[in-house]
């Protein structure tokens, strides 16, 4: 689409307000609402915002920057009325000279793109998103109480939010997303809606999009939707498993029908770069405090440095389609990550074992979570880090995902992760008082 194609179809489609969204350093959505009448000034990338009010953009002496509005992205929101509807743009963000702003992460995820288009290759993702279901209270305040008990792949009347589910897909289908599987999670209240795959900017777009829309969707149900990593201690998290391919032109090029496996070598090498740099990649991928509650032994969590064709314990999976489904699944990420940093930061780290021709080690079929310290040892296996802390300090020596980054994203997001995690070290918690208190 073009400029005159949204302003027409604004018109057509009786849309009174538009709202310029774009997505801060924490992956946050932010959005300014123009009317109608301001849409063309706003494609012609002539609106300002202050942006010394956003986390990581700039100084309050320096603060005007521009919205630059993606045509590509524009779409009525189903859920409001027709008469006066309202619609969205995903917009960049740009300074007042007409330069990509180095801290927005649209475009830094359009940069490392532009890296792998020099190497003739695109980027295919398929993401997993899980995410709860809560109650409200009497203030209709969100509370930790499941909506329901249900289990994997179970229904009504067990399964409580099917009618939530069915009413979050028809949504998203009418915002052109083509779903591909909705279904009930393991943990009570947790559910998945899983979507076709597509291109990586676009998809990341589409996370964006799919976490504003359930959790509308979820409060016009009288409920809370929340893509927290470990909100209930005991039960599994919520993840976000990242399913990538790199194409060439219209071929998949992870597949080599005759290669070991049907995978190429391109595969291997990036497979080999994702977990070089996999203990690095956890801080962006895996950014909050929380995160870490849920990359934790015992709950189906892939906290181990390996790889299988089969074998769903290891960080890394293949599932068992080939052809143009050849993929690389990513199984530590989770929802509350910023879609554009993390997609940006493993294509870097794939490109970089495709570049270098990184080996991966030998694919482990055993079932990890059932090994010894011993037996990993022995094998080699290391361990994502155990804390934010622990991320981001390997996040500092690995000069490969902070070049993803750039060096105003990486040092304002560690800034902003830094004081999170002295928040968070400072506080006294429960357990240590049901622990301490009368011990000592």
């Amino acid at each position: 689409m073009d400029k005159r194609d949204v302003i027409a179809r604004a018109r057509e489609e009786g849309v009174k307000f538009i709202r310029l969204q774009f997505t801060d350093l924490l992956g946050v959505m932010k959005n300014v609402a123009i009317t109608v009448d301001q849409l063309e000034k706003a494609l012609d990338g002539e609106l300002m915002f202050d942006g010394s009010s956003i986390y990581g953009f700039t100084r309050i002496e320096e603060s005007d920057m521009y919205l630059r509005p993606d045509p590509d992205t524009f779409v009525v929101f189903p859920w409001r009325p027709r008469d006066g509807g309202v619609a969205r743009l995903m917009c960049d963000i740009y300074n007042p000279d007409g330069t990509p702003f180095e801290g927005c992460p649209r475009l830094t995820l359009k940069r490392a793109l532009a890296k792998a288009a020099e190497l003739g290759y695109t980027m295919h993702v398929g993401p997993e998103l899980e995410f709860f279901l809560f109650c409200l209270d009497e203030d209709e305040k969100p509370t930790l109480k499941t909506h329901d008990q249900a289990g994997y792949f179970d229904l009504s009347p067990v399964d409580l939010g099917e009618q939530a589910r069915r009413d979050i897909v028809l949504t998203l289908e009418e915002m052109g997303f083509e779903i591909e599987a909705s279904h009930h999670e393991v943990a009570p209240g947790q559910h998945e809606i899983d979507f076709k795959y597509s291109d990586a900017l676009d998809t990341a777009d589409k996370i964006m999009t799919f976490k504003f829309v359930v959790r509308t969707i979820a409060q016009q149900h009288g409920l809370h939707a929340t893509f927290m990593p470990k909100p209930v201690f005991g039960i599994n998290g919520s993840g976000m498993h990242t399913n990538q391919s790199l194409f060439k032109g219209n071929s998949n090029a992870f597949y080599d029908e005759n290669g070991p496996m049907q995978l190429s070598k391109e595969a291997y090498y990036y497979i080999g770069g994702l977990l070089k740099h996999a203990r690095a990649l956890a801080a962006i991928t895996n950014p909050t405090v929380n995160s870490y509650k849920r990359l934790v032994p015992g709950y189906e969590a892939p906290v181990y440095l390996a790889w299988s064709g089969r074998n769903r314990s290891p960080l890394i999976r293949i599932p068992a389609k080939r052809g143009q489904s050849t993929r690389v699944e990513l199984r530590n990420p989770d929802p509350s990550c910023n879609p554009y940093l993390a997609l940006a930061a493993c294509l870097t780290a794939g490109l970089d074992g495709i570049n270098n021709q990184i080996e991966p080690p030998p694919a482990c079929d055993r079932n990890i979570y059932q090994m010894t310290d011993a037996e990993l040892k022995e094998l080699g296996i290391g361990s994502l880090p155990a804390s934010l802390q622990e991320a981001f300090a390997e996040l500092a020596k690995d000069e490969v995902v902070r070049g993803a980054l750039g060096d105003h994203i990486y040092e304002k997001l560690t800034e902003a992760k830094q004081t999170e995690w002295n928040s968070f070290r400072m506080q006294v918690h429960q357990w240590e008082i049901d622990r301490y208190l009368t011990m000592f």
